[in-house]
């Protein structure tokens, strides 16, 4: 780390000293810049979010294309929850990806209910089938925002909206939360025996991720029309792994790191304050549950995953929320 900083410092200083363009052998110099800049990244870790003094551009609901990853044996325990809670306030601008039909669930989503006739496993094959679907959609709707939720994922779009809002949908933006520490290493292959060392930064698609349309443009010819089950196959890692191999890899974008963002990975009892929050997930059993710490306005016995309270706490005026007196404090 030393040596690529005092490499940077050095460059720096010589391109700081020099008033005319760059020779031919500036390329040169550039293309060793940007590598030494993708090795600090390595090293650092994604950036963090930072919010800018004002929004970039206003977004309304219709500029965000809501797509849930399901399967059809967690339609009933999880896809009803959702419809239930925040897919109820934001109908027009969510679709749900699943391998099976439904006959109940088609009543109530419509045409926003996809089944890709993806196999029903849970390896990479089927998980990038959805994805390729997904991202195709979402090229075809014309939206400015791409957001990934699996379906045990609770978004708060109202402060979705005002993420988005700090950048603009014309620049490369990749936001989300990474699930390890460290960035992943890939053999990607080339051909079929030789295969390369690649490194990079993804966001876990069990927080939700989003990307912008100038960024999604640009990965088309990895991840559209079926070239993205081809992709992940050349890395052989599923789904989210492959978003970030194109952006990364690929593109030599960086993914945004945001902590409002969560998954079952985390401990979710230290999140607080749910008007902030992105995404919120929960995991576990009776013994091990892992939810986020919100008293009432439902008990644990009635909302085991306290999607409903935090659907009450930030949207009080909903039809089968308790009233404002029986509401307790959250924590």
């Amino acid at each position: 780390m030393r040596r690529v900083t005092g490499l940077l410092l050095m460059l720096i200083v010589t391109l700081g000293q020099t008033e005319k363009p760059l020779s031919p052998g500036g390329k040169m110099f550039s293309a060793y810049f940007t590598q030494l800049s993708r090795e600090r990244r390595s090293v650092s870790g994604p950036r963090r979010s930072d919010a800018p003094a004002a929004p970039l551009e206003r977004l309304s609901p219709d500029d965000v294309f809501l797509a849930v990853k399901s399967t059809a044996r967690f339609h009933r325990p999880r896809l009803e929850l959702l419809l239930d809670t925040w897919i109820s306030r934001n109908t027009r601008q969510t679709f749900v990806f699943t391998d099976a039909e439904d006959e109940e669930l088609r009543k109530r989503m419509g045409n926003h209910l996809i089944n890709t006739n993806c196999s029903a496993a849970h390896n990479r094959q089927a998980l990038s089938c959805k994805m390729s679907q997904e991202f195709n959609m979402f090229l075809k709707s014309g939206t400015k925002w791409f957001c990934h939720l699996d379906d045990d994922n609770y978004i708060n779009t109202g402060a979705l909206r005002r993420l988005l809002a700090q950048y603009h949908h014309t620049q490369d933006v990749y936001i989300g939360r990474p699930s390890l520490e460290r960035p992943i290493d890939a053999e990607e292959m080339h051909g079929s025996t030789e295969t390369k060392q690649v490194r990079f930064w993804f966001a876990t698609g069990g927080a939700g991720f989003c990307l912008s349309r100038g960024l999604a443009l640009k990965m088309q010819p990895w991840a559209s029309d079926g070239a993205f089950m081809a992709t992940s196959e050349r890395i052989r890692l599923p789904d989210d792994c492959t978003v970030g191999y194109i952006v990364e890899a690929l593109l030599g974008g960086h993914l945004t790191r945001s902590p409002l963002f969560h998954s079952h990975l985390e401990n979710l009892g230290l999140v607080s304050d749910v008007h902030h929050q992105v995404t919120l997930s929960y995991g576990g059993g009776e013994e091990r549950r892992n939810t986020v710490s919100l008293r009432g306005p439902f008990s644990l016995g009635d909302d085991p995953t306290r999607f409903r309270s935090v659907h009450c706490v930030l949207y009080p005026d909903t039809s089968w929320c308790p009233g404002p007196r029986q509401h307790l404090p959250s924590l």
